[in-house]
């Protein structure tokens, strides 16, 4: 999700991050009220910052996850998921995509663009 979205669909990031708390994650990190920041990344020589939508752990392993709403900037959306894909290869972590009903299509459809078949959804 990017942060234009981020007031439009609060309420489904809390529902993911309930998701996430009853499937045992622990320190859960996500930008919206009561929870930590997570980390914040920036592009050399831009203004561009990507922050992952939550952070949490499972059993020592650290995960992030990106939440798939439609979007009206998704170019900006997938070079945001390419991104974090590459960081949680690089680093062993792994790398989730949440989405909803009536969003399904539009994750799908950028999934496979973006060749990120591998990737299994969870779907709220």
């Amino acid at each position: 999700m990017i942060n234009k979205d981020k007031e439009k669909y609060s309420d489904i990031l809390n529902d993911s991050l309930s998701y996430l708390e009853q499937r045992g994650y622990e320190n859960i990190k996500a930008d919206t009220e009561g929870y930590e920041t997570p980390k914040s990344f920036s592009k050399v020589g831009s203004d561009v910052n990507i922050t992952p939508d939550i952070v949490a752990e499972k059993e020592g392993q650290k995960h992030y996850f990106e939440l798939s709403l439609k979007s009206e900037k998704p170019k900006l959306l997938k070079s945001k998921w390419l991104f974090l894909n590459a960081l949680s290869n690089l680093k062993s972590y792994k790398f989730r995509i949440i989405t909803t009903k009536g969003h399904y299509k539009f994750t799908n459809d950028m999934m496979d663009e973006l060749n990120l078949n591998n990737k299994k959804l969870i779907k709220i």
